[in-house]
């Protein structure tokens, strides 16, 4: 047996993560780190953003750079400071705005529409034009059960631009073939630290809701991360334009 056999290994690639300050996108770093790839973290937060490197495995080894994705300027200077080596590249930036459908404003179409569909496209796009890219690269999209399965009341903003997602990277994933480029989506349900972190939600509130789960509980961030690694490794050199579902069984009823 081939102890040093792992066709989920990272190493020897580097991954550009945005969104790393906090939820997936942290948990996605760390564990890029782990299985071996010299990662690229971005994210507006500058102090969490270092929080998220410090937890890395071997930190001297990674970058970071603060950026608010959804502003062009800052959007082509990330772009330009990054290598053109890029075997993957995992966006995890998200923005949520709870409200009825009637009350929702226009402003709150638009943040929400920039930073969950506009900058991943726009980023996605220059960095394709400026070369970043390596023929063979695996560009992955974190979206979610709500706009592609389901949806809750108040979040139809929100699921209107995770379905926006999910439509765009078949299309891409169509287009960058013939460079031997996947793009693929992965779809969480709810992931602990999301609803955690906002506070709106008593624990009695959370329990209730997680017994809507076959498996009985959220996901952890890492159980997403995973699944990420999966996508970028070589593991999954054959897997493009798919949608993969990790929801502990929500959808099934």
């Amino acid at each position: 047996m081939n102890m040093s056999y792992n066709p989920f290994s990272l190493k020897g690639k580097t991954i550009l993560v945005t969104g790393a300050s906090s939820g997936i996108g942290r948990a996605v770093a760390i564990e890029c780190s782990k299985m071996g790839a010299i990662v690229y973290i971005t994210a507006r937060n500058k102090k969490r953003l270092e929080e998220t490197l410090e937890q890395m495995e071997q930190p001297e080894l990674h970058t970071m750079k603060s950026a608010n994705l959804a502003r062009r300027e800052e959007l082509e200077n990330l772009t330009g400071d990054l290598p053109d080596c890029l075997d993957g590249v995992v966006q995890c930036a998200g923005l949520t705005i709870t409200k009825p459908f009637v009350f929702v404003s226009e402003d709150n179409m638009h943040d929400v529409m920039a930073v969950n569909f506009e900058a991943s496209v726009l980023l996605t796009q220059l960095l394709l034009k400026k070369k970043k890219i390596l023929k063979g690269a695996s560009l992955i999209f974190i979206s979610s059960i709500s706009g592609v399965y389901v949806s809750l009341v108040g979040n139809s903003i929100y699921s209107a631009s995770k379905g926006a997602i999910n439509g765009i990277s078949k299309a891409l994933a169509l287009e960058l073939a013939g460079k031997q480029i996947r793009v693929n989506t992965i779809t969480p349900g709810m992931v602990e630290t999301n609803i955690i972190a906002e506070g709106i939600i008593s624990d009695e509130q959370l329990t209730e809701d997680t017994k809507r789960y076959p498996l009985k509980r959220y996901g952890k961030p890492e159980e997403v991360a995973y699944a990420a690694i999966y996508l970028l490794s070589d593991a999954s050199k054959w897997v493009t334009g798919s949608n993969l579902l990790i929801d502990g069984g929500y959808t099934l009823v």
